[in-house]
């Protein structure tokens, strides 16, 4: 699927679930990384991840197209158009479109932590473990203030 047969796709549903046409631009966005689509409030278009259509299919994009034109719809017509907002989520439920698009299965094993690192008190030698790297000339022990040292990395599969 190409930029103009996503253009007339969204404008179809746009047509067809909300009774009002799509005016703008939907393109598809190789940058996108952790969410299916994103609605522009500056220039009103859609950006499109192809990886969705790529893993899950057309039943996914279009999902995420029904998503992304409930924030363009309502924020057109000047309605609360966020996540949080009543009227976003009334429409949602209206149009049959997920809340939240699928996760990308490179998304989901990035996520996971593979190391634990393991710092030790020099004074008190409690021990501190930590996903993420501590600056041991910043911080000290919360316990007695003494300095801390890195004693190890364990990794994890």
């Amino acid at each position: 699927m190409e930029d103009k047969e996503l253009q007339r796709l969204v404008e179809k549903i746009s047509i067809e679930e909300f009774g009002k046409p799509f005016k703008h631009k939907a393109t598809f966005n190789s940058r996108l990384r952790s969410t299916g689509g994103r609605y522009l409030l500056g220039t009103h278009n859609i950006d499109i991840n192809k990886r969705y259509l790529e893993h899950f299919g057309e039943s996914e994009l279009i999902g995420i197209i029904k998503h992304e034109l409930c924030h363009y719809h309502l924020h057109l017509e000047g309605k609360g158009y966020q996540h949080r907002d009543l009227d976003f989520k009334r429409l949602l439920n209206k149009v049959n479109a997920p809340r939240y698009c699928s996760q990308l299965p490179e998304t989901r094993a990035r996520r996971t932590s593979k190391k634990i690192l393991i710092y030790k008190c020099s004074s008190c030698s409690l021990t501190y473990k930590r996903k993420r790297r501590i600056d041991i000339a910043r911080y000290v022990c919360g316990k007695c203030k003494g300095r801390l040292v890195k004693v190890k990395e364990v990794k994890i599969e």
